[in-house]
Parts: C-alpha cells; sequence; structure tokens
C-alpha cells in the first residue's frame, strides 16, 4: 500500500513521520488517516494549531462530497461514512487497518474503446486533484493570511491606544459639521480666491481643510479632477509652519512647485535633480529656521533612505515647525493597491515619529480593503474619512476595435486626434512597452501630430525636457507607459487614448482620469483587441488578485450594450449614477446581433481536450487557426453562424471569462511553475512556468469545460455590425469651438508663461477663468481681480486688460456691420446674432442669422 505521503504534496512538506494506524491516542496529533510523530528536535505546527492539515482536509471532504481521504472513528473504532464514501469511490480497509487505496482494475484485454473511456475518467479525477490541491493551497495561505490579520489587528489596538494619550480629550467634531463655521473661515476665502484664483470650493474640499485645521488625521478619497491639492495647499499657506508633502513622482513635483511659485508660495522639493543651492536653503530652513518655506516636496525614497533629512525633519518638528504631512498618491501605500511601492511601506514611520502632527493621506482610488490597509500603515486609526463620488461626469468613455494591423491603428488614432482636436489641444496616449512608446510617437509625428515620448529609460534631462514641452503646450500628445503621468498637474488634457488594454479597471480609471482635470468636456478611448489580453496576463499573474483585475477590465471592454460609467460604480461599490449619455455604449444605436456559439464552443473545447490528450498546448492565436481549419473540415461553414478572426478571438476570451477555459503562461527554457487561484472562485486557477527570456500564454481547459463539451452551456455572442453615434458628434463639435477671444487669450497665456521664467500657462489662467473672461469681458483692474483674484491680477493684469479692451473696441466695429445688415433686411424676420467665432481664419467676420426661425451662415 501507498503512504500516505505519496498521496498527496500537503504532507510531503510536513516535519512528521506518518503512519497508518488503526488506534489512535486521543492526544495523538491527528492529521487524516495518519498518526503524526513530530521528528525529535522539531516543533509541531500541528499542536501549535490544531493539525491545520486535518481540518483542511475534512473541511474539503465535507465540501466537495469526494471521499479522496477517510479517518478511523477514534471513539468506536468503526470507519466514519466519509471512509464508507472513500469506499465505494475505489479506497478501501484491510483486516480492520485504516483506509488503503485499493488497485485499480485490471486493464488487461481491454477494448481501445475501454482504453479511452478510462483515460477520460482518469483525466477528470487528475483536474478534480487539481481543483482540490488549489483548495488546500488556498485555504492554508487564507489561514495564514488570518493570523497575520489577528496579529496587525492588536498592534492598532496598542497604536489606537497609544494615539489617545496624544489626543486632547476635548469632545472632537462630529463629521457632520465639517461644513459648520470655524475661526479661519474668512482667512481661508480670503487665499482661496486671491491667491490660488478658485472661486469657490469642490464637493467636501471645504470639510477637509476644516478637519486638517482642527488637528485631525485625515484619509481623502477624491477622483482625479477633484482639487485634492488644494486640500493640503490652502491649509498650508493658514498654517505658519511647514507642510510636508510626500509625492511618488518627480514630474508631479516639478509640477506643483512651479504652479505654486507662480502664486507666490514658498515651496520647494528635495530630489535627485535638486541643485546644491537648494539643497543647501531646504536644510537651513528645517534645521534653524532660516529662510522662507511654506511647501516641502520630497518623494518616499527620501524618507526611507535619508538619514541626513529625517534628522533635520526631527529638528525641525522639536521647534514647533512642522505643522502639517501630506501624502500624495497614498494607494501605492498598499499591496491591495494597483500601483504597490515598497518605499511607501515606511511612509508610517511619520506618524510614529511625529504623533502630533496632522496627516493628510489623498488617493483618487481605493477599494474598502485598501483604505483599511492605508489607515494601519499610515497609524491613523482616528482619521476622518472623506470619500468623494469617483464620477466624472465631464469625461466621454467608449471603445474602439483594434486593428491587427500596426500601421492601421496608428492611422486611426491620427484620424482621431487631427479630427478631432484640431487646436493643438493637449493628450496622452498609453502604451503597453517602452519600445511600443518609441514606435507610437515616431509614427505619429510623420502623420503630422506633434507628438514625443515618455518612459523610464531614458535620460532623466531628455525626460524632463519631454514633460516640459508638452506642460507648456508646445507638443499636442505625449506618449507614456504607465510610468508617466500619475498625479500629474496638467488640468487641460482633453483627451487620453489607450493604444492597448490596461491591466486592472483602477488603473484604467487613474489614467483615463488625467483627462479633463479642468472639469471641461474631455474623451477616454481604449483601443481593445482580444489578442492583447494574453499580452497582460503574462505580466499581472504575480500580483495580489493580478489576474482577477485583468479580467475585470476585459469585461469592460468585451461589453457592447452595458453602460461604461456604470461598470466604475460596480467595481468600486459606489451607487450607479445617469451616464448622461456620455459612453459610447449609451449614445450608439449598435446593431447586435446575437449568435448562439455553442457549436463553436463545443469544437473549440474538443480541440484543446484533444491537444492536452497529446500532452501540447496552444496559444489563443494557434487555437482560432486550429478552430478555422476544424470549422472548414466539419462543414460547419454558413453565412449565418460563420465567425470572423476576430469574433472567434473574442469567443475564446468569453470563454476565459466564463471559466471554460483558462490562461496559462509557460516561459521557454528552464523555468519555475506557480499556482495561483482566482481570488473570487476556489474553482479557477492559473499556472505559471517563466524565465528571464520569455513568458508565453497558454489557453487551457477550464473547472467549467465538461458542460460545454456536452452542449450542456448555452453560449451566446453578441457581434456588432454597424453603429451610430446619435449625440457624440455634436458634442465633440460642440466643445471643440473656440471663440476668436478664448483664441486670443491662451496665445496671451502662452506669451506670458515664456516672459515669466517658464510657469505654465494653465498656471496664469485657466480653462475655466478663459472662459469665465470671454462671457464677462473685463475692461478695468477692479473688474479682473473680481474674476481671477488679487495676486493674478497684480502679476498679469495690465496685459490682459490690453488684450480685452482690444477685442471689445472690435465688437463695436461688428456690431454697427451687424446693424446695418439688419436695416436692409427690415421687412424679414431676421435677427442678427454673432457668432461664437468672431473671426475665421482668414479674419472675416462671420454671422449667424435665424430667417424665420431657421439658422443659416453667412
Amino acid at each position: 500500500m501507498k503512504n500516505i505521503t505519496q498521496l498527496h504534496p500537503l504532507f510531503i512538506s510536513s516535519p512528521h513521520r506518518c503512519h497508518r494506524t488503526s488506534a489512535l491516542s486521543p492526544d495523538s496529533p491527528i492529521c487524516g488517516v495518519v498518526r503524526c510523530e513530530p521528528d525529535a528536535g522539531v516543533a509541531s505546527p500541528h499542536r501549535a494549531h490544531g493539525c491545520r492539515e486535518r481540518s483542511l482536509v475534512d473541511t474539503l471532504a465535507s465540501s466537495t462530497g469526494l471521499g479522496l481521504l477517510a479517518r478511523t472513528d477514534s471513539s468506536t473504532g468503526l470507519a466514519s461514512s466519509r471512509a464508507r464514501r472513500a469506499g465505494r469511490a475505489g479506497l478501501g480497509s484491510s483486516d480492520g487497518d485504516a483506509p488503503y487505496l485499493r488497485p485499480p482494475a485490471s486493464i488487461s484485454g481491454c477494448s481501445m474503446e475501454e482504453e479511452d473511456n478510462i483515460q477520460g475518467e482518469l483525466l477528470l479525477v487528475q483536474a478534480e486533484l487539481d481543483d482540490i490541491q488549489g483548495q488546500i493551497s488556498a485555504l492554508i495561505d487564507r489561514q495564514e493570511e488570518l493570523y497575520e490579520r489577528e496579529s496587525q489587528l492588536k498592534a492598532m489596538l496598542e497604536i489606537s491606544k497609544a494615539s489617545n494619550n496624544t489626543i486632547n480629550n476635548t469632545p472632537s467634531v462630529a463629521p457632520k459639521d465639517w461644513s459648520g463655521s470655524f475661526l479661519w473661515d474668512s482667512r481661508a476665502d480670503d487665499i482661496r480666491f486671491n491667491v490660488f484664483g478658485i472661486s469657490s470650493y469642490r464637493q467636501n474640499q471645504r470639510e477637509i481643510i476644516n478637519a486638517i485645521m482642527s488637528g485631525r488625521d485625515v484619509l481623502v478619497i477624491m477622483a482625479a479632477g477633484g482639487g485634492k491639492s488644494l486640500c493640503y495647499q490652502l491649509p498650508a499657506v493658514l498654517h505658519d509652519g511647514i507642510t510636508l508633502v510626500v509625492s511618488p513622482l518627480l514630474s508631479l513635483i516639478q509640477d506643483q512647485v512651479m504652479g505654486l511659485a507662480a502664486l507666490g508660495i514658498q515651496a520647494y522639493m528635495l530630489a535627485s535633480t535638486t541643485n546644491k543651492e537648494v539643497e543647501k536653503f531646504v536644510y537651513k530652513a528645517l534645521d534653524k529656521g532660516e529662510g522662507e518655506l511654506k511647501i516641502l516636496y520630497v518623494t518616499p525614497e527620501k524618507i526611507s533612505k535619508s538619514k541626513r533629512f529625517m534628522s533635520k525633519l526631527e529638528n525641525c518638528h522639536h521647534a514647533g515647525r512642522l505643522s502639517l504631512i501630506a501624502i500624495d498618491e497614498a494607494h501605492c501605500c498598499s499591496q491591495w493597491g494597483h500601483d504597490f511601492r515598497p518605499d511607501y511601506k515606511n511612509l508610517g514611520i511619520l506618524k510614529v515619529q511625529f504623533p502630533s502632527v496632522p496627516m493628510i493621506a489623498l488617493t483618487a482610488t481605493a477599494t474598502s480593503k485598501v483604505q483599511i490597509d492605508l489607515i494601519e500603515m499610515l497609524h491613523i486609526p482616528r482619521c476622518v474619512k472623506f470619500v468623494s463620488t469617483i464620477n466624472r461626469p465631464n469625461l466621454f468613455y467608449r471603445v474602439f476595435e483594434k486593428s491587427p494591423v500596426g500601421k492601421v491603428v496608428i492611422d486611426e488614432i491620427a484620424n482621431f486626434i487631427s479630427e478631432s482636436y484640431p487646436n493643438n489641444e493637449s493628450g496622452i496616449v498609453y502604451c503597453f512597452s517602452r519600445k511600443e512608446c518609441e514606435q507610437v510617437a515616431k509614427e505619429l509625428s510623420e502623420r503630422g501630430i506633434l507628438a514625443d515620448y515618455y518612459h523610464a529609460d531614458m535620460d532623466v534631462i531628455a525626460r524632463e525636457k519631454v514633460h516640459m514641452r508638452w506642460s507648456k503646450s508646445k507638443l499636442q500628445v505625449i506618449v507614456g507607459t504607465v510610468a508617466f503621468g500619475m498625479g500629474i498637474n496638467k488640468p487641460d488634457v482633453r483627451f487620453v487614448i489607450h493604444h492597448s488594454l490596461s491591466k486592472s479597471m483602477e488603473t484604467y480609471y487613474q489614467e483615463s482620469g488625467r483627462a479633463g482635470r479642468d472639469g471641461l468636456p474631455s474623451e477616454c478611448v481604449l483601443y481593445y483587441r482580444p489578442g492583447d489580453v494574453p499580452r497582460q496576463s503574462s505580466m499581472v499573474f504575480y500580483e495580489n488578485c493580478g489576474l482577477q483585475n485583468l479580467y475585470d477590465i476585459v469585461w469592460y471592454c468585451q461589453s457592447k450594450r452595458s453602460c461604461r460609467r456604470g461598470a466604475f460604480f460596480r467595481h468600486f461599490g459606489e451607487a450607479a449614477q445617469d451616464c448622461n449619455g456620455m459612453c459610447d455604449n449609451c449614445t450608439s444605436s449598435l446593431e447586435l446581433k446575437d449568435i448562439d456559439a455553442t457549436h463553436h464552443t463545443k469544437i473549440i473545447v474538443s480541440l484543446l481536450h484533444d491537444i492536452q490528450l497529446n500532452d501540447q498546448r496552444a496559444t489563443l492565436l494557434q487555437l482560432v487557426d486550429k478552430f478555422k481549419a476544424k470549422w472548414k473540415d466539419l462543414g460547419c461553414s454558413n453565412e449565418s453562424a460563420d465567425l470572423k478572426k476576430e469574433g472567434i478571438e473574442q469567443l475564446v476570451v468569453q470563454l476565459i471569462l466564463d471559466r471554460v477555459l483558462n490562461y496559462f503562461n509557460q516561459g521557454q527554457g528552464l523555468s519555475t511553475t506557480h499556482s495561483r487561484p482566482s481570488p473570487k472562485s476556489k474553482t479557477m486557477k492559473e499556472e505559471f512556468q517563466h524565465t528571464a527570456y520569455a513568458t508565453n500564454a497558454y489557453v487551457a481547459l477550464g473547472p467549467l469545460w465538461k458542460p460545454a463539451l456536452q452542449g450542456n452551456r448555452p453560449v451566446k455572442l453578441s457581434v456588432a455590425f454597424h453603429s451610430q453615434d446619435k449625440g457624440s458628434g455634436s458634442k465633440r463639435t460642440k466643445r471643440n469651438q473656440m471663440s476668436n477671444l478664448e483664441a486670443k487669450l491662451d496665445d496671451l497665456r502662452r506669451e506670458l508663461s515664456s516672459s515669466n521664467g517658464g510657469v505654465f500657462p494653465h498656471a496664469i489662467l485657466s480653462a475655466q477663468q478663459i472662459s469665465l473672461l470671454n462671457r464677462q469681458k473685463p475692461t478695468t483692474i477692479t473688474e479682473l481681480e473680481k474674476l481671477i483674484g488679487k495676486v493674478k491680477t497684480e502679476k498679469y493684469g495690465s496685459a490682459i486688460i490690453e488684450l480685452m479692451r482690444l477685442h471689445v473696441d472690435s465688437e463695436v466695429v461688428g456690431g454697427k456691420a451687424c446693424a446695418s445688415k439688419r436695416q436692409k433686411k427690415d421687412k424679414e424676420d431676421v435677427i442678427c446674432v454673432e457668432s461664437s467665432e468672431e473671426e475665421d481664419s482668414s479674419g472675416t467676420n462671420e454671422f449667424f442669422i435665424i430667417v424665420n426661425h431657421s439658422p443659416f451662415s453667412f
């Protein structure tokens, strides 16, 4: 009889010697059907944790109904009901002993058909064994997670008790009162308008500022464009001391520092690119309070690796000059976040070292699990949490079918940009790899688009040069990997295009959310083809929930009926809101045809079954080719059931999402194998073999393949034939109209940018302020100050007023011309209306004339 250690790898790694037994003493550690005796000198984990192997096997036996293991009843000496089930399943007992594996019946003399049946049953048993192994591994992992979580909660409890001793015993303000009146209200309103040039607070901004000014720790979940920066920048100006801001990217830090400098706020950064003079000034300000410093930006590496910096920061705190700590892009702290960064894990030291200093952590996206992780890692258990809606009503979401021909995709992107954004509006194109970035940027440039690439392999100076050119609108498009753009400070990005599939819903929400941060209409476009799925699968399988996160964004792309915006609400657990026609599925009349793909599925599953019987593998493309050949050989071709290559790929991916099939990845050459069960389904698993050279993704049978092979699982595939937008085109035309005055103001802010030390144009006049000036047309300094605030008026007011007066004078001339035309047609029902574009490119005035209430254009 085989030893039980040969039956399951769970027992192979155990530091115990396991023996078949028929009599077990009450104090014997039991492990299924075995007695476990620890080796000498080896601590028994069974005694410490109650024999987790036994509990796992029992749980699996009861939950699956598979009597693969049985145990003897120690009180009666009789086999339990599970042992009897095991006997029926092929397990037996001998001479009252514990159960043993009954040898299979002899197959000598069996016919070929019988052998095929036995072989088929063997595959089923092996598949079930693999599933059970996955469940056992998952339960062990879960048990370890719970033990770890238990210790973490105990630590949090200790921190909370310690925190109670450092916080005032005075009653804290209830969350509902953060919108009430506070002593600093008038000063805050004055700084908001006259310094930052912001006319009113956005959702939760005022409440967050009040909580910080009251000395509370704060966690902020706020969508991109919601105004997170103001939540710590305004309190920094209100406070007397220094505010420390931790931010992950130099490009973001540089944007913010330049923007604050343009407002007259003393902001500096400490990074590898900081020159020695600035570094010396900053350290003196921290150590001795010399010089004016309000906001200091650093990267997380500075906190975790610079002892000199932490020493100076401690001196600053001891002197009472450290007033606030802000952690931007805080989701990077959590391993469950979509952009985990190891150095962020060490930021908890800031609250340990400076417990009395209020901390604000900000991020655009964080699931409930990530939020709990952030609170624990940053040591802010009593923080006030503000969660704003994830909805971005100004963003239009669309998914385009991606051609398998690379040049065709570039042609489509170039045409989309040139036709939709002819006024050089800024945009971002995201690519899968660095090589792809360079190629796409090159080909866009060849097609007349002002584009350049940005990725981590570039020289620091070259990368910064590209970023500055784009920020100043000297480049229309920047082509980057995910390394570019997290938390960028450029508010007037009008479009974000994904050249290939993103790796998760959270990542796509963050990346696409870099469009329209000024609140104006913008577009988020994703080019999708099923062939991009295995590329991402091979990259994300090692991440926590990486595969399931990938499958969520694939569902988003494959859907042809569901609202795109609704997918974000479901993913982040927020109540659905009306899309208002701001996605392609809600504004397009798609001619969809539901094809019965049940027979197609049977053929695909049958092909994979045969491939695996021969110990072979197939990629998605190989499987599609085999299916097409098989379909033709079977004579199944007919117009109603035939699928194009893209349709077959879509079907295979749909079957993977439905767990009829699986992906697994194998590296070439010597490799390492990994198995990771899906967190949402204990029956799903992914197997990976990878090397440093290559990782290939193959399609394999999934847990639900058998019903599909038997035709018991109907499969429908939605195929689109034609589409016609019902409103998106008109919205695009409307938002691309820029009046003559708006164009002149845009040119003026670029000129002022060049003559004022390279300050970004949007820091001089935002898009909202240009729109406001276009409507109000102020002609005096006093009127202008009421619209854009005191600081900007003092710096740029004279140039703006000069432009406004010239424009108003030209309007008077245009008005007289309009009156003259009206006198000539006084017998007609004519209303003269000035165009939003007063002058076309040739300088000729254009007017819209309404005759009998019908619009015409001269």
